[in-house]
């Protein structure tokens, strides 16, 4: 029986008044229009037919559609509705995706979707659109490394993190590598809750199975068994221990009225780009201003004569005129700052896997990383001439 145009509306709306009827009648539309597709296209190629359908899949109407796709018997049919869909699913999860890693939480997404498009979009739907982006991140993290980087630096950001129904702060340690070539990359991030060799070994480990073979010097905090990890992975690295690190936790252990003194006394010790300044020069003055300022504060006394304080001054054996590049782990902080105003909006996050999904992006991004370090290639020890 054929219905005149208006008969055909009144049932369309009736049916649209049932729950799901609407969403119902948009997927009868979908697999109607490539029925139609599929009869044209039939029509103009000898010797094939129709071989039934298959599932399909995609977003509308704030909904996940389910449809049925038409066949042919070759396999050579394809709907141009359907690619028509999958562009706008595309684009819905690129939005999503976007907006996510701007700071917003997933359910702020769902309400700007419904903004824009008219329906609500659950907080389920717009985590099942912001998936490709996880598994985008999650190849970028395990991705190959090239087999030598001159210099890498390491350090932490902590985060709040739900775990067995209680939140505490957790660290995720980021690993940014200065590559032959002049530029930068994070290599990877690593969730360490605690601090151990333990946990060291298994993360350079990690950078060994991706095809680091070696690291010309690790630039990093007092980490807890990061040394002897180190050595045990990759014996030939060369530590450097922060001196930004270093000179706050100084400064917070005396008065307020002494930190400028010591602020002074700690720029002379650690200078940079002086040709004829020396380890064994830097190491006498260090030693020297503990024993002045250990007559005041206890804790200064000891330090003058633990050799583990010598990781400090690694920088100096190395060109001059790059030692402010590699005696701190500035460059990481700097990364850190566009962790935190992505992170900040959303308190305590669910897993790490959802940091590791909004860090990774963020470090994906970065395209100043792009551009050369001038100059960081003077030291020969970590650019070794190809001649």
């Amino acid at each position: 029986m054929l219905l005149t145009k208006e008969q055909l509306s009144a049932v369309i709306a009736k049916h649209s008044e049932r729950e799901n009827g609407l969403q119902e009648l948009m997927e009868i539309m979908l697999e109607s229009m490539m029925m139609s597709e599929r009869k044209e296209y039939l029509s103009s190629v000898d010797g094939n037919k129709g071989n039934g359908y298959r599932q399909g899949r995609s977003y509308g109407h704030g909904r996940m559609l389910e449809f049925r796709i038409p066949r042919d018997r070759y396999g050579n049919f394809h709907p141009k509705i359907l690619a028509l869909l999958r562009d706008q699913e595309l684009e819905c999860e690129r939005l999503a995706g976007v907006l996510y890693t701007r700071g917003l939480t997933q359910s702020q997404v769902g309400d700007i979707f419904e903004d824009i498009y008219g329906e609500h979009y659950s907080k389920a739907s717009i985590s099942r659109m912001i998936e490709y982006l996880r598994k985008d991140v999650e190849a970028w993290l395990s991705r190959s490394l090239e087999s030598y980087y001159p210099v890498v630096f390491v350090d932490a950001i902590h985060i709040k993190i739900h775990r067995k129904r209680t939140v505490e702060t957790e660290a995720f340690y980021v690993l940014l590598g200065v590559k032959e070539d002049k530029t930068r990359e994070v290599l990877g991030i690593y969730n360490n809750p605690t601090e151990s060799a333990t946990g060291w070994k298994e993360m350079f480990e990690k950078l060994r199975e991706r095809g680091v073979e070696r690291i010309g010097l690790l630039v990093a905090d007092g980490l807890i068994g990061l040394p002897t990890a180190l050595c045990e992975v990759y014996p030939t690295t060369r530590l450097q221990r922060c001196v930004t690190h270093l000179k706050r936790n100084l400064l917070n252990k005396v008065r307020h009225g002494d930190k400028k003194a010591l602020s002074d006394d700690l720029r002379d010790v650690f200078r940079t780009g002086q040709k004829d300044y020396t380890r064994e020069q830097a190491w006498e003055r260090w030693a020297a201003m503990c024993l002045k300022w250990g007559n005041y504060y206890r804790s200064f006394k000891r330090m003058s004569e633990d050799v583990e304080y010598k990781y400090y001054f690694t920088y100096l054996d190395y060109h001059y005129r790059i030692q402010s590049m590699i005696y701190t782990t500035n460059w990481i902080e700097r990364l850190q700052k566009d962790f935190r105003r992505v992170l900040k909006m959303r308190g305590a996050m669910p897993n790490e896997d959802s940091v590791l999904v909004l860090m990774g992006k963020v470090a994906m991004d970065k395209s100043c990383y792009n551009r050369e370090l001038p100059g960081i290639d003077r030291d020969q020890n970590l650019f070794p001439s190809e001649d």
